[in-house]
């Protein structure tokens, strides 16, 4: 079971899609449909400068007149990163996303990024917790091993 304290290494994507600062909207898109991910760190120099989801990009597309294969990544990204090192405890940074009211937190560790925890992230840690029986006083999503007696 993974516990309020663990590590948020152990529920980051390590798997990561990033984009450059320099490439377009257009290609944004085409790499979060490809990919089916809603957030991209963006980078220049090999380092993360950014963070584009699909929220910014559609706000973007929506203003009349913008073309998405001539907007630069940089002009969309979210530069206030929320950035937390690997042993980071669960239950802080889900604290701090739910407060800053945040879809995701940028796992960096050496200035180099090592993973990346979005809310679907969280969400899959709270459904393997709400598997556990008798979590948080909820009975366990498993059926029950005799069927329950009538009422009547």
């Amino acid at each position: 079971m993974i516990s309020e304290k663990a590590p948020i290494e152990r529920c980051m994507s390590s798997v990561l899609v990033v984009i450059q600062a320099d490439q377009t909207l257009q290609e944004a898109v085409r790499l979060m449909r490809a990919h089916q991910v809603r957030h991209l760190p963006v980078l220049e120099e090999g380092r993360v400068v950014g963070m584009l989801s699909q929220r910014d990009v559609h706000l973007i597309e929506s203003l009349p007149g913008v073309d998405p294969a001539l907007v630069r990544v940089r002009e969309a990204m979210v530069r206030e990163l929320y950035t937390v090192e690997p042993d980071e405890p669960l239950e802080r940074v889900v604290r701090v996303m739910a407060q800053r009211k945040i879809g995701s937190a940028l796992v960096t560790h050496n200035e180099r990024l090592v993973g990346l925890f979005t809310t679907t992230d969280a969400l899959l840690v709270l459904a393997a917790v709400l598997r556990e029986p008798g979590v948080a006083g909820l009975p366990s999503s498993e059926p029950p091993s005799e069927p329950a007696p009538e009422v009547g």
